[in-house]
């Protein structure tokens, strides 16, 4: 995806649970990197917290990439899948 840098994806997936997994991202031009909590019971129908990953950084910039997640499915979808690529 264009603009998304990955650092770190993994995801389990367990019957109590369901699917649990993080992306570590960066953004083209925003100062400070991301992770991005995924969890889902079917995999279907997912929830997330998205984060600063090292430090607390600008909130505007992670509002703005908030919105995006929540606009734009092909970006969440992307995220999701690179988790899911990471289930052994």
């Amino acid at each position: 995806m264009e603009g998304i840098t990955v650092l770190h994806a993994e995801m389990t997936h367990s019957k109590e649970d369901g699917y649990v997994g993080k992306v570590q991202f960066g953004v083209k031009g925003h100062a400070n990197q991301y992770e991005i909590a995924l969890q889902s019971k079917r995999g279907n129908d997912w929830g997330y917290g998205l984060f600063f990953l090292n430090e607390s950084g600008n909130e505007e910039q992670l509002l703005v990439l908030e919105e995006q997640l929540e606009e734009d499915d092909e970006l969440f979808d992307f995220l999701i899948e690179t988790a899911k690529g990471s289930l052994a």
